[in-house]
């Protein structure tokens, strides 16, 4: 059994290895041609776009595709080694052996749990730095990260009221630009509001450091004090949680933050009493997004059970395309439907999941079990 279960797995890493590369190679090459128009171009801050800039834009963002792509191409290539050992009639001598159903459920088991842990370690820690690099990189020479012309907002609260923060953009060394802040008491009355050109992370994530500073504090409603006291400062420490991580949420597509920072954030904007919907369906998608890996290899394991000695297997490999791009357009139409119709976040990432283990599944006990 343990020369099957390497048998099995050395074909099976190999076949997913290379469709994994066959894909890279061709969402690479349509990330490089979107590139072309801008190479060469100048930017505001006089520096020029060239080629070896928009390669590395493209490399980096090979580790999204690599997680995007994993539960497709595990399905693909565990399909295409299942078939070919029953077209060769090699699956058949392996049962003969002692290889039942479920002890060849519970070795293509134990490859998918592989690809489980690979797509979470590439999803959760290279993609996202690799992605945020890109972003940053594409800044530097296209000018700052910015969500139009109002900016993006957040909402804190403190101990002395709330405070709602603008920012401009994010500039490609992770500064803000454009700050604005204002603080309301308890009773919602603005009290004060700070006007920064430039605001840097504080280390310790307890404050923000901004620069150039303009406050204005406003008079308290029962005082028989009008005046506006307004301060200008070089530097101002404002204490506040906001992270890098919050900041990066509001700017940068959620999908591409790593769980913790998510689960964070969606904490973040609870406390706030803000609608956190969409951040808390992207969580539970970064949940459950690894795990497709092992439904994809399970549903590939009836694939060997079928007899066609004499045919091709190109057509069950497109059946295994098709599997595939069917699960990632539900993958995504769940997502945007249960914002809609507010389902609740953990099921509308599960759902195509759910749906892919039954087919599974069913599958499975049809082709294998009962026949």
């Amino acid at each position: 059994m343990k020369t099957i279960r390497r048998l099995i797995h050395v074909e099976v890493f190999s076949a997913v290895a290379f469709v994994t590369l066959g894909f890279l190679t061709l969402f690479t090459f349509f990330d490089f041609v979107d590139q072309l128009p801008a190479i060469g171009r100048s930017s505001a801050r006089g520096t020029d776009y060239q080629l070896p800039q928009a390669l590395l834009y493209v490399l980096l963002l090979i580790p999204n595709h690599i997680y995007e792509l994993l539960p497709i191409t595990a399905l693909i290539g565990t399909i295409f080694v299942m078939t070919r050992l029953a077209q060769s009639s090699e699956f058949t001598i392996l049962r003969t052996s002692g290889l039942g159903p479920w002890r060849a459920l519970r070795n293509l088991f134990s490859t998918g749990i592989t690809f489980v842990v690979l797509t979470f370690v590439i999803g959760d820690y290279l993609a996202p730095w690799a992605d945020k690099t890109a972003q940053l990189l594409k800044a530097r020479f296209e000018g700052n990260i910015t969500v139009g012309q109002t900016g993006a907002w957040l909402r804190e609260k403190q101990d002395n009221g709330l405070i709602a923060v603008n920012i401009g953009s994010l500039a490609p060394d992770a500064s803000m630009h454009a700050v604005r802040i204002f603080q309301f008491n308890e009773q919602g009355l603005l009290v004060a509001v700070t006007k920064s050109a430039n605001a840097r992370f504080d280390p310790s994530q307890t404050a923000w450091q901004l620069e150039q500073a303009d406050q204005t504090r406003l008079p308290a409603v029962d005082s028989d004090i009008s005046q506006i006291d307004r301060t200008q400062l070089a530097n101002l420490s404002f204490p506040t949680e906001m992270t890098a991580e919050m900041v990066a949420a509001a700017l940068l597509k959620p999908e591409r933050m790593r769980t913790i920072d998510l689960f964070q954030y969606v904490r973040h904007l609870r406390a706030n009493a803000q609608s956190a919907e969409r951040y808390e369906i992207e969580f539970w998608k970064k949940v459950f997004y690894p795990l497709s890996c092992l439904v994809m290899v399970v549903l590939a394991l009836p694939f060997a059970y079928l007899h066609f000695r004499n045919e091709g297997i190109s057509l069950y490999i497109f059946g295994g395309v098709m599997a595939g791009i069917s699960f990632f357009f539900l993958n995504n139409v769940f997502s945007y439907i249960g914002e809609l119709q507010h389902w609740v976040p953990w099921l509308t990432a599960a759902l195509p999941g759910m749906i892919y283990t039954v087919l599974s599944l069913t599958a499975f006990t049809w082709l294998v079990i009962r026949r």
